[in-house]
Order: structure tokens, then C-alpha cells, then sequence
């Protein structure tokens, strides 16, 4: 039925090994290749000389790339060799790892299917395989990816720190990315200052550190804290993201406490805090009838407006000063209670504050990664350990050079 040749060839088998049996079992769909080690001598993994054939190890399975609709398994019994130390060591399998039951083209694929899906139960699914295989195929190759990554000689003048909730209540992961590459540096656990003072020493040198000149992020305590020791010569801008989210709570919670008088401001959210050129019709006019009011929270969405206004002024720092210092009077002017208080938040965070409002440099691309963890979590449902968790995140978004050799 096969011609053993032919499965020598499509394995690329060198010439100490050679296909023994191709079994078929058309009942389960699966073909079984049995191959054999056929030279004399066979390298020590350990100590790489060439050594005779001690003996052959147990038989051993591993899953490789189907043949047609049948799900195919290479099986082997490992040589072992004795090598000059007097240790008997089982010779490696050209076609996979030493402690994998799978080929390293079968990861290739794996990985393959896993970067156009992003979806491990889907490629197990398509694979054939069970579950924990994939997610085992993503530690693996991002565990490979880091240890071939040297980001110690690069030169690293921007960086971003953002958090993510990892699971419901206050678990937090911390996410260090590189905006120019678009890539996630590193990711460590919980949000403590640290956490995030390992985080920066695992992933950068004391020079690299010396060398940063930009970094975004909110206004997290320990965040700054540890930014200020670690990053000397860093600027910080906090990012724009978070500085109008905290404008738009304030909107929100002026909008629930005057609904509560006001029933022409019932459903009206996303009409106050979508960006204009995004509301519905719908929302178009009740915005409008909102706007010409004289309610709290149109004074508030305004506050808001002017604070996006000043957004890429490319000035000076002082004159950046000075444009936020007729933002703060005109804001306090309205005597809005929630809005006050953002306000005072954004007067002790000055510097970073005003930095977001000069500079182009900010939080965006930090942010496209943020919402890609989020589609990473929504798809796997949730992530049991925070180890399984940050292997997904950097094998997608990592940048790291995933594929096996073989």
C-alpha cells in the first residue's frame, strides 16, 4: 500500500535512518511510520562525539503533519549510546525535540495556524489534537523566543507601561512594550512598584535604563515611583488615553447624578462620550438637545472638549504650561464637583500632563496591545495562570522568533 521510500523521502531522512513499516489502521484513521536507526555509531547529546550503539530505548510515539485524513505518528526506538564519561544517553530524533511527543514540523504548522487564528481551541480543533498540546506549543516557542532575543545591545530611547486586569477584582498584570516596534517587551505580575522594578531590570541593562528618554504610562503611584528611580533621564508623558477617560468618568458621573432630576438625559451615554464623528443619528440628536441645555454635564462635556483641544500644540513646555493653566481656570469656573476633582488630579501630575499635551510621543500604541491582550482573553475565555497568560501575550505580540530549526 506505501512505498517506504517515499516516506524516506518526504521525512528527509539522512542516511543512518530509514523507514522500517508504514501501518495503517483504517478504522482510527491513523498511519504509524516506524523508522529505524541503521548506522553503527550516533552522537551523544551531551557530549557530542561520535560513540557505538549501546542498545535502543522503548519504542516512542510522536504526532507529525497528517497524511491526507489520516492523523499520522512517527514511532522509533531511540538509539542510546555509552559515551567517554561511562553514561548511557538516548541519541536525539532528528525530527523533534528531546522531550516533545510531537515533530518539529507539526509545531510548525501548529504555530502557523496559531498566528492566522489566535484562537488555540480553534487550531487544536483543525489540528487534531487536544488543547493542553497547543497551549504547550506557545509556551515553548515563546520560551524559545525570548532565549534567542538579545535586547541588551539595543538602544532603547521610548517605552510604554501599561496595566491590564488579569481576572476579576484587583489581579493586574504590568505590560512594558517598545512603541517603536510595536511589540510587548515583557510582562510581569500585579502592578506593585516591585514588580515593576523586576520587570525593567530582567528586560534592561542599568545603561539601557540610563538611556531611555521617553516613557508613557498613567498615573499609577508605583508607576512613577519606580520610573523616577530606575529611568533617570527619562521624560514621562501620561498618556492620553487615560487623561480623557478620567474626563469622561467625570462626565458620567455628572450625567447619573442629574438624570436622576432630568429624564431628557435617560440613555444618553455613548450620545456624551462617543467621539463626534462616530454617533448614530440617534445619538446626533439627542447630543444636540443636551448640548443647547443648560445641564451640568453638557458644561462637563465641554471641559472635556477644550482639554482634547490642546492635544499636538508642538510648543514649548512653558507655553504648554500656560495653555493648561487657561484650561484649569476656565474648567474651575464651571464649579462641577466631579469635574474639580479630575482637575486637582491632573494639577499634581503636571509635568506629565502637560508633556501629553506637547509632544507627540504617547500611550497609542501602547493601547493597539492593550485592546489585542483583551481579544487574547476574551478568545481563550480567561487565563487560569498568570505563566500560561503571559506566554500567550508575548508569542502574539512578543515579536520573538517563534519556529523551531529543524
Amino acid at each position: 500500500m506505501f512505498t517506504y521510500q517515499f516516506f524516506d523521502l518526504l521525512l528527509q531522512l539522512d542516511s543512518d535512518w530509514q523507514v522500517e513499516e508504514v501501518d495503517a489502521d483504517c478504522t482510527s484513521n491513523e498511519v504509524y511510520i516506524t523508522i529505524r536507526h541503521i548506522g553503527k555509531t550516533a552522537e551523544c547529546p551531551n557530549t557530542l562525539e561520535q560513540c557505538s550503539i549501546y542498545d535502543h530505548a522503548p519504542v516512542r510515539n510522536w504526532r507529525h503533519l497528517d497524511t491526507m485524513q489520516y492523523k499520522t505518528f512517527i514511532s522509533c526506538c531511540l538509539p542510546r549510546v555509552k559515551n567517554a564519561l561511562g553514561k548511557v544517553v538516548t541519541c536525539s530524533a532528528p525530527w523533534a525535540s528531546k522531550h516533545e511527543r510531537h515533530t518539529y514540523l507539526f509545531e510548525h504548522a501548529t504555530i502557523d495556524l496559531l498566528l492566522a487564528t489566535q484562537k488555540q481551541t480553534k487550531t487544536a480543533e483543525i489540528m487534531r489534537c487536544g488543547f493542553n498540546v497547543v497551549n504547550r506549543i506557545i509556551h515553548l516557542s515563546t520560551e524559545r523566543g525570548l532565549s534567542r532575543r538579545n535586547i541588551s545591545n539595543l538602544s532603547i530611547k521610548n517605552l510604554s507601561i501599561d496595566e491590564k486586569q488579569f481576572r476579576k477584582g484587583h489581579n493586574y498584570i504590568t505590560v512594558l512594550s517598545h512603541p517603536d516596534s510595536g511589540s510587548i517587551i515583557d510582562v510581569s505580575e500585579d502592578r506593585t512598584k516591585e514588580s515593576v522594578r523586576k520587570l525593567l531590570d530582567k528586560t534592561l541593562t542599568q545603561k539601557q535604563q540610563e538611556d531611555v528618554e521617553n516613557i508613557s504610562m498613567d498615573m499609577w503611584k508605583a508607576y512613577l515611583t519606580v520610573s523616577k528611580e530606575k529611568l533617570p533621564n527619562a521624560k514621562i508623558t501620561h498618556d492620553r488615553f487615560h487623561l480623557v477617560k478620567y474626563l469622561n468618568d467625570a462626565i458620567d458621573k455628572v450625567r447619573r447624578r442629574e438624570v436622576k432630576e432630568n429624564e431628557e438625559l435617560k440613555n444618553s451615554r455613548f450620545a456624551l462620550l462617543k467621539n463626534q464623528e462616530n454617533l448614530t443619528e440617534k445619538q446626533r440628536i439627542k447630543f444636540d438637545f443636551i448640548e443647547n441645555a443648560n445641564y451640568e454635564v453638557s458644561k462637563a462635556w465641554e471641559v472635556r472638549a477644550n482639554f482634547q483641544a490642546l492635544f499636538n500644540q508642538e510648543t514649548e513646555k512653558f507655553e504648554g504650561y500656560m495653555l493648561f493653566n487657561r484650561w484649569e481656570l476656565s474648567a474651575l469656573k464651571k464649579q462641577i464637583k466631579e469635574v474639580t476633582k479630575v482637575v486637582e488630579m491632573f494639577k499634581s501630575h503636571l509635568s506629565g500632563v502637560v508633556n501629553a499635551l506637547i509632544t507627540k510621543f504617547n500611550n497609542a500604541m501602547a493601547e493597539r496591545l492593550n485592546g489585542k491582550i483583551q481579544e487574547l482573553k476574551t478568545a481563550a475565555r480567561g487565563y487560569r495562570t498568570f505563566e500560561k497568560f503571559r506566554s500567550a501575550i508575548l508569542f502574539f505580540n512578543g515579536g520573538l522568533s517563534l519556529y523551531p530549526l529543524k
